[in-house]
């Protein structure tokens, strides 16, 4: 049982689904309570086709890597096999970024936001040469950092902390899934955590 929700935890919080949750969470579940700065209403075009840049085209290809065989698995078990998966990742969140960023200014945050999921990957994919740091990790990281800057938008209400904490126990619980898997060490998912919230907080920062 505990098995079967690692696995379930893992694929719901996959790292190239969690950036579509942030702009969900940004676009959808924040602008009718908090004013955030760099948010503003923006098309659904838009987002579906960030959505498809940031997610489809990378999980489209890396599926691709695995039908032909330059991959033994989507999921990527080996540390080896996941430069090229990874650089597929950063390219897709690269150009999510740049197509936001000619929505400017309403979509500022959201183009900002793409633009350091890129350099976490880019991070990710230099550190994972030589170990295998979580990229859930990594991922989840990012939502914690997010919840964290949340905290001191203006006109934050009663959701900012409730935000933050569901995020810790959503970031938390992913590292458990990660750790009951055997997918990776207790250092390795601490280190992506670290990493995704403190690239987070610098790129919120500008």
């Amino acid at each position: 049982m505990s098995h079967r929700l690692a696995q379930l935890l893992s694929i719901v919080f996959h790292p190239l689904l969690v950036p579509t949750y942030l702009v969900l969470l940004l676009c959808y579940g924040w602008p009718s309570r908090l004013p955030v700065p760099g948010v503003a209403p923006v098309p659904a075009t838009l987002l579906l086709q960030a959505w498809a840049l940031s997610f489809w085209l990378p999980s489209l290809l890396i599926g691709l890597m695995a039908r032909f065989g330059l991959i033994s698995s989507v999921e990527l078990p080996d540390r080896r096999q996941r430069t090229a998966p990874l650089l597929l990742a950063a390219g897709g969140f690269a150009a999510a970024a740049v197509l936001l960023a000619s929505y400017a200014p309403q979509a500022e945050l959201l183009s900002r936001l793409f633009a350091g999921i890129t350099v976490s990957v880019l991070l990710t994919t230099l550190i994972t040469l030589w170990w295998k740091i979580s990229a859930h990790g990594v991922g989840m990281g990012g939502a914690v950092g997010l919840g964290l800057w949340l905290l001191t938008a203006p006109g934050r209400g009663s959701a900012a902390p409730l935000t933050l904490l569901a995020v810790l126990l959503l970031a938390a619980a992913v590292g458990w899934a990660r750790l009951q898997l055997r997918a990776h060490t207790r250092a390795q998912v601490l280190a992506g955590l670290m990493l995704g919230t403190v690239i987070w907080l610098a790129f919120s920062a500008f």
